[in-house]
C-alpha cells in the first residue's frame, strides 16, 4: 500500500498539498474534501498498476514502470488526491480541475494536463527526473 503521509513528499509537494487543502476546506466547507492517497509507493506497487490494464484486469492506470514514477523515490515527487464525503470517495472531474487551479506554485504539474494518459488526481515536481540523477 502506497504511503499517504507528507513526510515521505519532497518539501515542495508537502508545502503545495498543505496550502491548497487549507484553501479547499475553507473555499468548498460543503463540498467533498481532498485526501492524499499516495506519496511514496514501491517499485512493486508501481509494477502491479502498470500490468493493469495490460496483462491484469482494470483499466490502464499508467505509462511507468517500477523506477519510472516520481512516486518511486522517498522523498516522493508526486502526490495523488481523491475526495471524500460522508466516507465516499467523489471522483468527480470538476473537483480534481477545481483543486488543480489551487496548486498554484509553477514548479508543479498536474497530472489532469498529460497528453497520452491525463491522470486527474496526480501532481508531480517539474523536472523531477533531474533529481534523481
Amino acid at each position: 500500500m502506497p504511503s499517504r503521509s507528507t513526510s515521505d513528499l519532497h518539501p515542495v509537494l508537502a508545502a503545495a498539498w498543505q496550502d491548497a487543502s487549507a484553501r479547499w476546506k475553507k473555499q468548498f466547507p460543503s463540498l467533498a474534501q481532498p485526501v492524499l492517497t499516495a506519496t511514496y509507493r514501491s517499485r512493486e506497487e508501481q509494477d502491479a498498476l502498470y500490468r493493469q490494464g495490460r496483462t491484469a484486469p482494470g483499466p490502464k492506470v499508467t505509462n511507468a514502470r517500477g523506477g519510472q514514477s516520481p512516486h518511486n523515490f522517498n522523498p516522493s515527487y508526486a502526490f495523488d488526491v481523491a475526495f471524500v464525503k460522508a466516507g465516499k470517495t467523489d471522483w468527480n472531474e470538476k473537483l480534481f480541475r477545481e483543486f488543480a487551479r489551487l496548486v498554484t506554485d509553477p514548479r508543479i504539474q498536474w497530472g489532469g494536463t498529460f497528453r497520452s494518459l491525463p491522470d486527474m488526481p496526480h501532481f508531480e515536481l517539474r523536472g523531477w527526473q533531474q533529481l534523481t540523477k
